[in-house]
């Protein structure tokens, strides 16, 4: 496919269109990024993907809109925006060109679609309240990027494509970021599935190194494993588990008696030489040996357990 040019509408902008383009000038850098409501512009031709912008949605032609009625909907019946259209069309070929390996390729996309891509669809199209973020709505990804707009006393003609311009590098790291994130997820997976069949029954997991472990700890419905101890530099760790992602809350926590201790204080409270520290919230502590640390987590164990 020859892509020339890429378009979208001027004038303000909005998380979907941009996040569209940083898949699209990835997938074709050498195509014109070009903003614009000049009709000309918005009829389909084969050198041109068109997107949140000129009232229909038709992948064959190249074009790429959510805003007329009825607007395109997921097998859900959720709504799309542009993002949703792009990443469904380009987002496998995105992440070819990002490197993934063909074997994680279907679940990431997967995974991307449903924690990073249909936000953002769901908030564009209305179908989602920023209020379902609470105090933090003003830090959500789509107001970030809305903070990028020129302010409103702004007069200068390309304020808006300068804006716009300035915000995709930003956007372009955000998704970057997380598919990085997520084949460094996948590529943890059988070395964390390897540790938990060694562990068999202990409540302690031993890693070679700090690395993604949730997703195989609930693929391998290990609801037995209290601790997880790897390496790091010099140290050990020594961490509880989170019952889920979406609380602070641990399946086990540290003994209050180490909490927020340092060194010979906490070797005297533990009976651990080598001990160095633990966060005053018990959610992770660092001795000097993995014999230490190990002897750490048996006692934490214990007291867990009693």
């Amino acid at each position: 496919m020859s892509i020339s040019h890429l378009v979208t509408h001027s004038g303000g902008f909005h998380a979907d269109e941009l996040l569209s383009s940083v898949i699209l000038t990835r997938l074709f850098p050498q195509a014109e990024l070009r903003r614009t409501r000049d009709k000309g512009w918005l009829t389909p031709a084969d050198d041109k993907i068109i997107y949140d912008v000129g009232g229909a949605y038709d992948a064959d032609a190249q074009i790429f809109d959510h805003h007329q009625r009825p607007g395109p909907l997921r097998e859900d019946e959720q709504p799309y925006s542009s993002f949703g259209l792009i990443w469904a069309h380009y987002g496998r070929d995105y992440l070819t060109a990002m490197g993934v390996p063909e074997g994680d390729a279907e679940a990431i996309h997967t995974k991307f679609d449903a924690k990073f891509v249909l936000p953002i669809d769901l908030l564009d199209n209305g179908a989602m309240e920023p209020s379902v973020a609470g105090p933090l709505s003003i830090l959500t990804l789509p107001s970030l990027l809305g903070s990028l707009k020129p302010v409103f006393d702004d007069t200068s003609p390309t304020a808006d494509d300068d804006a716009f311009m300035s915000a995709l590098p930003i956007a372009r790291a955000f998704v970057e970021a997380q598919i990085r994130n997520l084949t460094a997820k996948a590529r943890a997976q059988s070395t964390v599935l390897e540790a938990i069949e060694k562990a068999g029954t202990s409540p302690i997991l031993e890693l070679p190194m700090g690395m993604p472990y949730r997703s195989a700890l609930d693929q391998a419905e290990a609801d037995h494993i209290l601790f997880v101890v790897n390496p790091r530099g010099g140290d050990w760790t020594l961490g509880g588990i989170k019952i889920s992602n979406e609380t602070f809350e641990q399946r086990a926590d540290l003994p209050a008696a180490w909490a927020g201790l340092t060194d010979a204080a906490l070797e005297e409270a533990s009976g651990v030489e080598g001990a160095k520290f633990c966060h005053k919230a018990r959610f992770i502590a660092v001795a000097s040996t993995r014999d230490a640390i190990l002897k750490m987590a048996e006692i934490a164990v214990r007291e867990a357990q009693a």
